[in-house]
């Protein structure tokens, strides 16, 4: 063997026993595969023509929704996944509204990056957009995860952890 050949060999064997001990691993303590833990309630009408909206007044400027992001996008706003979890038709509804949306959810973003308003957009799209973000939502098992990330970007700090009853 030449000089340095064996760490070669070493690695290739580290990685060799590694794929190993993970096929085992898996074979005894399989990975339960939950699926796609995002889903939408609203007809494929209402889907459709809120998609345009939110394509239009450019909301996936910012946002994401089922993980798909813009890569245009430099504005670390939240993704929307889930909010029809966490929040009403009618608060959506109040929210899209307001003159000013930072009353309600403060940003920790510059201000030129806060959510704009949508007070002037006619009552029929505010109305349209807050059905179809309430519509969205996660399954149970994911809800967690939601709320996590939702507190995060509210505050800026990692979701508490609960506590244990005794």
């Amino acid at each position: 063997m030449r000089k340095g050949d064996w760490l070669i060999t070493a690695l290739l064997g580290l990685v060799v026993a590694g794929a190993i001990a993970k096929g085992i691993y898996t074979a005894y303590y399989p990975i339960e595969d939950k699926g796609i833990p995002f889903y939408s309630t609203a007809s494929e009408d209402v889907q459709h023509r809120a998609s345009d909206l939110y394509r239009d007044i450019g909301c996936r400027d910012c946002h994401t929704i089922w993980g798909i992001k813009n890569i245009m996008e430099t504005v670390p706003a939240p993704s929307l996944d889930g909010i029809g979890s966490l929040r009403s038709e009618d608060w959506l509804y109040d929210y899209f509204s307001s003159k000013n949306p930072q009353s309600i959810i403060p940003t920790r973003l510059k201000a030129k990056y806060g959510m704009p308003s949508y007070a002037t957009l006619p009552e029929s799209e505010r109305r349209l957009l807050a059905q179809y973000f309430a519509s969205m939502k996660v399954k149970d098992w994911y809800l967690e995860e939601v709320k996590a990330a939702e507190y995060k970007k509210l505050t800026g700090n990692p979701y508490p952890k609960k506590q244990k009853q005794e």
